[in-house]
């Protein structure tokens, strides 16, 4: 791995460099590879784990498993994310905002890393807005979120500029900025390539522009959490210092462990590969100030006019735990979201664009459901749906979407399992099983 000499000159005299030591982290046979386990779906895991030290779920795997052939990563059991922007678990733990409902919002989402880890930190009766610039990147968002279980996200494409609509709306704000992406060069041999200094410049002018707007939609007295996977100071220390100076945001400094290796930079941290055990990453944390004006005006709750109430959905209990839902009928489909937080969904959909809210229950077909793959791996499933257990290479095939033979008394609509856990939907038929995995989340490979 061949480092252009431009880019490690741009580092001398940064807190924690040693040229030494991170040229040498960067020519390890392999990268670190970690995942975090999710708490809302238990499960056994097959491979070796050993904790991430600042994040209770987090958990490093030596060697990388093929996580495509392993049946758990599709079920939602984990979300294989690298360990230094797990941090986030700490900033958050000490905002003061983790034991009280709030409103969050990702607005760099995708691909759903940060979001889902935050969603497994927020108190219940929390509302997560999860955004994406990108709509090429915004399916993969959502199938993540699905995956996850969540029921109380709503998943957005719109440009930062359009949350301007929500002023003062949200108490937490992550913000994994788009960046030149030099910390990851050990995962990612070819963006070294594409390195240049005038695309850290390029990069520093769009995360300025992404933090006016989201400012203008956190609350006063709210946080926002600024990360980049960046090693450049144009896009970590001197965004920050600008962000202060230009609009009076309070750098809150955060209590780390000495041991985890994290360096203490100007207003912010910084993880080095020859002193984290994780890749290259920089954050820092915000709060804007109480003395902030108040927000006057009301915002607008009016009903989307695709959504009925008239149907009768009293059969879906044989499908869906409602405890604390409401179901509403969004253009055929049917989309279970909490009560508590209808107003909230009003709002975002006469502010900007979602593209997912909620759990997607499935459509009415002649007067019959046909259940959709985001029930299935939903934390609402009803427990009088019957599950088909699946070995291992059942399980293979049937998330590589083929046959499925499986011996079953039970006809019509059931759902496939692997140790316990759905997988997505089958169709019992006589003499057949139709299999109802999403094609575009299929296995393509045949074999491991």
């Amino acid at each position: 791995m061949q480092l252009p000499s431009s880019f490690l000159n741009s580092l001398e005299g940064l807190p924690g460099y040693d040229p030494v030591l991170f040229e040498a982290a960067h020519l390890q046979a392999a990268p670190i590879t970690s995942i975090r386990i999710n708490p809302a779906k238990k499960s056994d895991l097959s491979f070796s784990l050993t904790p991430v030290p600042w994040a209770q779920m987090g958990s490093y795997v030596s060697p990388r498993p093929s996580f495509t052939f392993d049946p758990n990563f599709h079920a939602g059991a984990y979300y294989v994310q690298e360990a230094s922007s797990m941090l986030l678990e700490q900033v958050f733990l000490q905002s003061g905002l983790s034991n009280q409902p709030i409103r969050a919002l990702d607005l760099c989402a995708a691909p759903g890393g940060k979001a889902t880890h935050l969603h497994s930190l927020l108190a219940p009766g929390s509302l997560l807005v999860a955004n994406e610039v990108i709509r090429s990147r915004t399916g993969l968002l959502r199938d993540n979120m699905i995956k996850w279980g969540a029921d109380n996200v709503i998943v957005t494409q719109n440009d930062p500029a359009h949350f301007e609509k929500l002023p003062g709306y949200f108490d937490w704000i992550t913000l994994d900025a788009p960046c030149s992406g030099s910390g990851l060069f050990r995962k990612d041999h070819d963006a070294i390539a594409s390195w240049t200094a005038g695309q850290v410049s390029h990069c520093a002018l769009r995360q300025q522009r992404i933090l006016q707007a989201a400012w203008k939609v956190l609350k006063p007295g709210g946080v926002l959490f600024y990360a980049t996977c960046s090693y450049s100071a144009a896009e970590n220390e001197e965004i920050a210092e600008w962000f202060i100076n230009e609009y009076g945001a309070i750098f809150m400094a955060i209590q780390l462990d000495s041991s985890w290796g994290v360096i203490e930079t100007t207003n912010g941290y910084r993880c080095w590969p020859h002193h984290v055990l994780g890749e290259g990453f920089f954050f820092t944390c915000f709060q804007k100030p109480n003395t902030a004006a108040p927000i006057e005006r009301a915002f607008r709750t009016e009903k989307n006019k695709q959504i009925k109430k008239s149907v009768d959905f009293s059969s879906l209990v044989e499908w869906i735990d409602l405890d604390g839902m409401d179901v509403t009928e969004m253009g055929g489909q049917l989309m279970a979201f909490p009560k508590a937080m209808q107003a909230d969904l009003q709002i975002i959909q006469s502010a900007i664009h979602p593209v997912y809210a909620g759990v997607r229950i499935g459509e009415w077909m002649r007067d019959k459901l046909i259940p959709d793959h985001a029930l299935a791996l939903s934390t609402h499933l009803s427990s009088v749906v019957e599950h088909l257990p699946l070995d291992y290479s059942q399980a293979i095939a049937y998330l590589q979407r083929k046959e499925i033979k499986a011996a079953t008394s039970t006809k019509g609509w059931m759902v496939a399992a692997y140790q316990g856990l759905p997988l997505g939907w089958l169709n019992v038929l006589t003499g057949r099983i139709n299999n109802y995995y999403p094609k575009g989340l299929r296995i393509l490979k045949e074999h491991l």
